[in-house]
């Protein structure tokens, strides 16, 4: 399962967040996830307990908020939220669009206990 690996990169990095913080426990990390970027969300939640054992995230809870493609379009400008399979300008109908967000893979916040 590819979002076991990815998950256990994120705990890589988590982990060294929280050392740079002195941190003693992470409870919880917030993820941005786009559906561009390659990975399941729901397998995300089911491999996440896995990549935590014997971490500092071990009974940190994982929370994912889904990104919407958004696209410019290069001929209009318009900017718009489509769709996975369509990419299109939806105020002109032109293919030739600019990926705004839907492609993240993102940490946004880490909530954790430190040292003083």
């Amino acid at each position: 399962m590819h979002e076991l690996s990815v998950c256990q990169g994120l705990i890589k990095q988590v982990s060294q967040i929280a050392a740079e913080h002195n941190a003693t426990r992470v409870e919880k990390i917030y993820l941005q996830v786009g559906p561009l970027a390659g990975v399941e969300p729901a397998l995300l939640q089911t491999a996440f307990p896995i990549a935590r054992i014997n971490t500092l995230a071990e009974q940190a809870e994982i929370f994912i908020q889904s990104v919407p493609i958004r696209v410019r379009c290069k001929t209009c400008s318009a900017e718009s939220e489509t769709t996975l399979n369509n990419l299109t300008c939806l105020a002109c109908g032109d293919w030739q669009t600019e990926l705004l967000s839907g492609d993240e893979l993102l940490i946004e916040r880490i909530e954790m206990q430190t040292t003083q």
